[in-house]
């Protein structure tokens, strides 16, 4: 198992995030959702009231990744090998997500979030692994990087706010500065593969996603700011109706009374949060300290 503690600062308040983070997942599942072989499926959204950091939104997403395996591949394999399921326990500021395929039996990856009003100066909790992710000095390359959602370059119409300096992090514009924290454990327990492949999924499959995807936070600003959580509801639930239709499984409209909830997924852009969006800083309490929870892992498949 391979255990890393990433520490990823943006310029913004932990309300600003809330909207800003809920944006970004809803936008990036349409924008990277293609059809019946790529897509999200959303298979159960429920509140909890005993689990992992007490109550919250437990949810439960199948991410099929066909398009992103070549042809000859696809033919190869079951369908659970093309699938990703993930299960996610949000309750703000805290998150829990596991992630699993249920081709590979001994492959897990789990994530526990915490998001905190400061810089990230808080020391490591259990890995001694800590990497920092700045989004303006760390770099993106190929199709990855645009010139409009760099940091560096970005001014928002709406703000005012940017372009960000070099030293913005000790510097931070108006002195606001947030950190998700991130202690994430990687397990492939293959003889001969285990090392190479853990190391891979941690510097490509979850870096890199990262990276780019806290970038967007920050560069879709002017499309976030000013919406309500009343607002952000409205486009998870079109979001969830458009993505029944790509995945060719739209049932002639939304069910009543269900609803999509926030949550982390592939882009590990920080999990579900509550509901802090309209309260002053001074009335959100900090988040405690990490705890280590066992929690069973769904079963069920699509």
């Amino acid at each position: 198992m391979l255990i890393k503690e990433y520490h990823i600062p943006l310029p913004l308040t932990l309300e600003e995030y809330k909207i800003a983070q809920l944006y970004m997942i809803q936008k990036k599942s349409r924008e990277e959702s293609e059809g019946t072989e790529s897509g999200v499926e959303i298979i159960e959204n429920r509140p909890y009231t005993d689990g992992p950091f007490g109550e919250g939104q437990y949810t439960y997403k199948v991410y099929h990744i066909g398009r992103h395996i070549p042809g000859w591949l696809r033919g190869m394999v079951p369908k659970t090998a093309l699938e990703v399921h993930e299960e996610s326990w949000n309750a703000y500021p805290r998150t829990k997500t596991k992630f699993s395929v249920p081709f590979v039996e001994k492959f897990t990856l789990e994530i526990d979030t915490v998001f905190q009003q400061d810089g990230g100066t808080h020391p490591p909790s259990l890995s001694p692994s800590l990497d920092t992710i700045d989004i303006v000095n760390d770099s993106l390359v190929g199709s990855d990087y645009k010139e409009e959602e760099d940091p560096s370059l970005y001014v928002s119409d709406k703000t005012g706010r940017g372009p960000l300096p070099d030293n913005w992090i000790s510097n931070p514009p108006n002195g606001v500065i947030m950190c998700s924290y991130k202690l994430i454990k990687v397990e492939f327990r293959y003889w001969g593969l285990q090392s190479r492949i853990e190391r891979f999924i941690h510097d490509y499959g979850l870096r890199r996603v990262m990276l780019r995807a806290h970038r967007q936070a920050w560069a879709w600003q002017d499309e976030w700011v000013g919406l309500t959580m009343d607002d952000i509801r409205r486009l998870e639930r079109e979001t969830k109706l458009i993505l029944q239709r790509k995945l060719g499984k739209a049932e002639g409209g939304e069910a009543e009374g269900e609803e999509i909830e926030e949550d982390e997924g592939p882009g590990g852009a920080g999990g579900g949060e509550g509901t802090v969006a309209n309260r002053p800083m001074s009335d959100v309490a900090p988040a405690p300290p990490m705890k280590r929870y066992s929690i069973p892992v769904s079963s069920t498949t699509s």
